[in-house]
């Protein structure tokens, strides 16, 4: 009995035993759970999911990969928060930090009167000094900003080609901005006149370095023109503009019209610049244009604010008498006039006192003629030497007392003006100036109009008889776009690059045409071109559109390997689709098999203003304008013969139906 009690007794502590491990067991379980369920709680509510949790007894683990220490550090403490940190069993890993990239290095150059400044990033462990030297060489004594840093890495890729062009480009603008990068330089810069632009733009494309992208933008501001001139002839040759200057391009279409309409043919052209005397300038062109029209021939030059109106020789004087009149009283009050015929031939026998200087096509002047004294002679033959060169002046002339007063300056106006040909001849005489001859610069014939007109002064006889010669034109050489396209196609419709039978690979006869067309691209400027594959229609249409581009793409290969700027060229297969013969015939399928180039960017065509179009656009400025019409007075209307001249007479175009068709009216 006793022990039967004793074995019951030892099976109840047993199975009291077992119920007590069994509780412990679920509650350290279940402790387990809520930890790592409180702990993924907190840190995907703080937004941190790349941690796991898992827990082992009391012990809770964070595993995962941290993006860097921080973020390690900061899911640990978010963890700490929620259970003790002794606790916690840190088995997290942070990511590898990765090579620092290198930075992005550029430098921008401002360069003006005021000197040169320099800002940027550039490679190296210090700024280099040479880099500094030459730039500091280049201002000469003009200041110096430096506000570049520099960064110890190597030089990326094209850095230095980029810099040796933009410090090439800074030497030949001297008022310009150059922002360099590896793999862009940008040029923004201001030229004196539209050649000096043309011609640092064919500049720097030449010397710009292959794969380099370029983008270049020069300004050619408007011209002072010192005098403002304007010069209209009517004689013999016809009618003509020695010289035009306007204000605006609504005076530059009025005036064209005006002149138009008094009788010139083919296209004339007027310059518009900065200096004009008077906001009316065109009103008081056109009225001196109207005023030759009505004599029939003669000349009207204006400079500045002196009008001169000269005759013709067959002008009667009460003609010439009234239209100077009705000149007079329609020029605006700024404007001067002065008005005269030319004399009348002499009979006599004798010649008058003359000097002449003949420039000839290989630079050789001879001056001839009288001078007044010593002075002058002297004068003339070093202001000759100056412009022509000294090895080049002979000098044959005599000296007469007797000359008319102004003969100093009419002999050096001349020859100032003969600086301007190159090949002419220059007469001066008591009442005329006569420039003759040949010029290569297209606004020769102006240039000489405003220094006679300007030096002579107002009421003097010249005469210009000067033509444009592009053979002469040292810009003129350069082709246009258009050109350099027709004269690449003109090469491929010669020869053909020829191609391995279904391959890409240029044949080696063909070497000789791809440097024929590297020729002619080494003289264009920077072109924006489609190189163009086509081929026949055999084979598939998919394979074939393949080939035209693989055979287009080694074409633009061997472009650059010859050194050229071809940074705006594309190559562009089109397959069968552009057939320019028969696929049905072999001589057509040979047609087809071709490359083409294309200009991207190429600009219409403007055909130059018709006159018609020009007298139109002088009508509906004048409705237009009409608030700033001209009211004169009935007093000052008087012709001097009884007549009343109509205010608008000189400034509204009355064409015929048959000359003309007239534009609509506006509402």
């Amino acid at each position: 009995m006793q022990l039967r009690r004793t074995t019951l007794t030892i099976g109840a502590i047993c199975v009291a035993g077992t119920l007590a491990s069994l509780t412990a067991w679920w509650s350290a379980v279940a402790i387990e759970k809520r930890s790592a369920q409180a702990v993924s709680t907190r840190l995907l509510r703080e937004g941190v999911t790349w941690a796991s949790v898992e827990s082992d007894g009391l012990q809770v683990h964070l595993i995962g990969t941290a993006p860097n220490e921080a973020a390690r550090f900061r899911a640990v403490n978010l963890a700490g928060s929620v259970v003790q940190s002794s606790r916690i069993r840190d088995q997290l890993e942070v990511m590898a930090v990765r090579a620092i990239e290198a930075p992005r290095f550029s430098l921008e150059i401002l360069r003006n009167d005021d000197g040169i400044s320099l800002i940027g990033l550039v490679p190296g462990k210090e700024v280099d000094e040479a880099l500094i030297k030459d730039i500091t060489d280049l201002a000469k004594d003009a200041p110096v900003s430096d506000m570049l840093e520099s960064a110890d890495y190597t030089p990326p890729e094209g850095w230095e080609a980029a810099l040796k062009f933009g410090l090439a480009a800074l030497k030949i603008l001297p008022r310009s901005k150059i922002s360099i990068s590896a793999e862009r330089v940008e040029i923004t810069a201001i030229s004196e006149s539209a050649d000096a632009k043309h011609k640092l733009e064919s500049d720097l494309a030449r010397i710009a370095p292959d794969g380099l992208a370029i983008d270049i933008d020069i300004s050619a501001p408007r011209p002072v023109l010192t005098p403002f001139t304007l010069r209209f002839v009517m004689d013999e040759a016809g009618a003509r503009f020695d010289a035009c200057s306007a204000d605006t391009e609504r005076a530059r279409s009025r005036i064209l019209a005006a002149g138009t309409n008094a009788g010139i043919e083919g296209q004339s052209d007027c310059t518009i610049g900065l200096g004009v005397p008077t906001p009316r300038w065109a009103d008081a062109a056109i009225a001196g244009i109207k005023a030759v029209e009505t004599l029939g021939g003669g000349t009207i030059t204006f400079s500045d604010a002196d009008v001169t109106l000269i005759g013709s020789v067959e002008t009667s004087q009460s003609d010439f008498d009234r239209t100077a009149g009705d000149l007079q009283a329609q020029l605006p009050p700024v404007f001067s006039l002065q008005a005269s015929l030319p004399p009348k031939p002499s009979d006599h026998t004798s010649g008058p006192s003359q000097f002449t200087a003949l420039l000839s096509e290989e630079g050789q002047v001879q001056l001839r003629g009288r001078l007044t004294d010593e002075l002058l002679r002297t004068a003339a033959d070093s202001f000759a030497k100056s412009q022509f060169g000294a090895s080049r002046v002979y000098s044959a002339t005599r000296l007469d007392e007797e000359l008319p007063d102004g003969w100093p300056v009419r002999v050096l106006a001349g020859l100032e003006s003969l600086a301007v040909l190159h090949h002419g001849s220059l007469l001066v005489q008591a009442d005329k100036v006569e420039i003759t001859g040949v010029t290569g610069k297209p606004e020769g014939r102006a240039r000489i109009s405003q220094i006679l007109s300007d030096k002579l002064g107002q009421g003097q006889t010249f005469g210009i008889n000067v033509t444009y010669d592009e053979q002469y034109d040292p810009l003129a050489a350069l082709p246009t776009p258009e050109e350099c396209a027709a004269d690449l196609n003109a090469v491929m419709a010669r020869e053909k690059i020829s191609f391995a039978p279904g391959s890409a690979e240029i044949e080696g006869p063909a070497s000789g045409i791809v440097e024929s067309l590297a020729e002619i691209l080494a003289g264009c400027p920077p072109l924006e071109m489609e190189i163009s594959g086509h081929t026949d229609s055999q084979g598939s249409e998919g394979g074939n559109r393949a080939l035209s581009q693989a055979r287009a793409e080694a074409v633009l290969t061997a472009l650059q390997g010859r050194r050229l700027n071809v940074a705006g060229f594309v190559a562009k297969g089109y397959g069968e689709d552009n057939p320019i013969a028969d696929n049905a015939t072999e001589d057509g399928r040979e047609a087809n098999r071709r490359i083409e180039f294309k200009l991207l960017s190429e600009p219409e065509p403007v055909a130059p203003p018709s006159p018609v179009a020009l007298a139109e656009a002088a009508l509906a400025e004048q409705t237009e304008d009409a608030v700033e019409e001209t009211y004169v007075e009935e007093d000052d209307l008087g012709s001097g013969d009884g007549e009343m001249v109509d205010p608008d007479a000189e400034f509204t175009f009355e064409p015929t139906d048959e000359q003309w068709p007239r534009p609509k009216p506006k509402p």
